[in-house]
């Protein structure tokens, strides 16, 4: 089938990358707003008979973003498109995958259902913050990581005696994952949440006296645990040339003024949300653009993605 590739408004600088991979052009989908501020989409190519592809991470503003892939999907499927996938680098609502406390939505979850009760046939996402979230879905999830194109980045920015710092117990088989590739041992940091950019940490387990600690996550949010782990590590004794590798660079709230004071030499992170302009930390930007449209070429031709695939 042919490819139709479109995007909407939260990442157009990653679709255009993707396009340029598959070498294919980049459809034009108009966005707009009615004057009571509904949105408004239009397609502008045929989609019929054709394979779309919808890129569009969830990222901040979440809500708006997703309605957004909602109508867009809804608009290739009425249009007469044969299959559509929602590739989503970076899914949000994922670290509300259960209730902390009773009385508020499993919000992974209703995300999840609205996804699979429209138009969209499969989903794409690269490193999700657990992998729990696919049964959340009814529909097929193809979970690709970019952990091979990041621990090669980090590579060049590794310094003698490196150490993987999980932050917390969550991140335990990422660091595990980073580890193989930079054959270095494995610290681990005991927190607890106190809040949504909040953190307390406990204790650090492994040995990272004299050693540089590369702090690895799936995201970078408000900076919290990032800072957290770090300075755990600098109590513990570790040399303060300090890498932080994530797959998601969201730099949202107190994020910047968290990290700026650290000891960083460098912040490693990939394109699935815009790259942060014109901040004072040196943010090192890996591209899925082609790891997305290797992914888009296999599906289109019924191949197997096995090495793609985010493993344990």
């Amino acid at each position: 089938m042919d490819i139709r590739l479109f995007s909407g408004s939260a990442n157009p600088s990653l679709a255009q990358a993707v396009a340029d991979a598959l070498g294919a052009p980049l459809d034009e989908c108009e966005l707009g707003r009615f004057p009571d501020d509904e949105l408004s989409v239009r397609l502008h190519e045929s989609t019929r008979g054709c394979d779309v592809y919808l890129v569009q991470p969830t990222s901040p503003p979440a809500d708006r973003h997703l309605f957004e892939l909602l109508l867009m999907a809804d608009a290739a499927r009425r249009a007469g498109a044969a299959r559509v996938t929602a590739v989503v680098p970076y899914f949000g609502y994922a670290r509300q995958d259960r209730r902390a406390g009773g009385r508020e939505p499993v919000a992974a979850r209703v995300v999840a259902d609205m996804l699979g009760a429209g138009a969209i046939d499969r989903l794409v996402a690269v490193d999700v913050h657990t992998p729990a979230i696919e049964g959340f879905f009814s529909l097929p999830v193809e979970p690709l990581s970019a952990v091979p194109l990041l621990a090669q980045a980090a590579k060049a920015h590794a310094a003698s005696a490196p150490v993987l710092v999980a932050p917390d117990l969550g991140a335990v088989k990422l660091a595990e994952r980073y580890a193989r590739v930079l054959q270095a041992p494995v610290a681990i940091v005991h927190k607890t949440r106190v809040s949504g950019s909040e953190v307390r940490v406990t204790g650090i387990t492994g040995d990272v006296l004299h050693r540089a600690p590369i702090i690895v996550d799936d995201m970078i949010s408000t900076g919290g645990t990032i800072e957290a782990a770090a300075d755990a590590a600098l109590a513990a004794g570790c040399t303060p040339r300090m890498t932080v590798v994530a797959s998601h660079g969201l730099f949202v709230g107190p994020a910047v003024e968290r990290l700026r004071r650290l000891p960083l030499t460098s912040i490693v992170v990939t394109d699935s949300v815009p790259p942060p302009r014109a901040i004072a930390l040196p943010v090192d930007t890996v591209s899925i653009g082609p790891l997305l449209a290797d992914a888009i070429r296999r599906l289109n031709a019924d191949e197997s993605l096995g090495d793609l695939i985010a493993r344990a």
